[in-house]
């Protein structure tokens, strides 16, 4: 059970519902985390809004198949239940098993990345640095960790909360 309430968006003040409205028209789900998180719409924005504002830029660099590996690795390295399942109903939509999948050399490189990101930020090994290096530029490699960095923190807010999975809500 969650430790913290889901917000009810049809009682909710002015302020939230025009978060609501903004996040879906841009054509975005409100999920149990996110009726958390709108119980103060800067916490919303600060974690939610710019973690999808950050991941089209992420998808515009590498694509968005590579950037759903990466954050769902991320998610599975961090056991996230509610952005692994997230992530698990995303990949069975598109029939893609990341168990047996045959990733390309980059997308590889990004979830070994990612697992490492999580595992042990102060020690990222050299050596995967320099692959990095050798597949992305600088800027591609900021945007990258850096949306690691927003995906771990969507992780540890749901574990720290308990937020439950659901279903999404339009």
């Amino acid at each position: 059970m969650s430790r913290i309430s889901e917000i009810n968006i049809d009682e909710s003040t002015e302020e939230v519902k025009k978060a609501v409205n903004n996040h879906l028209a841009k054509g975005h789900k409100i999920t149990s985390e996110k009726r958390t998180l709108l119980h103060n719409v800067e916490a919303f924005r600060a974690l939610e809004e710019s973690s999808y504002s950050l991941d089209d830029e992420l998808q515009k660099l590498i694509g968005k198949r590579a950037a759903d590996f990466y954050e769902y690795a991320i998610s599975l390295e961090n056991d996230c239940l509610v952005c692994s399942a997230y992530f698990t109903n995303l990949l069975k939509k598109n029939n893609i098993d990341f168990e047996t999948f045959d990733f390309t050399k980059q997308e590889k490189l990004l979830i070994e990345y990612a697992r490492a990101i999580v595992k042990n930020p102060k020690n990222i090994p050299d050596e995967l640095f320099e692959r990095l290096k050798e597949e992305f530029n600088e800027e591609e490699i900021v945007v990258i960790t850096t949306m690691g960095v927003l995906m771990i923190a969507n992780n540890y807010f749901n574990d720290i909360l308990q937020v439950e999975p659901e279903e999404i809500i339009d």
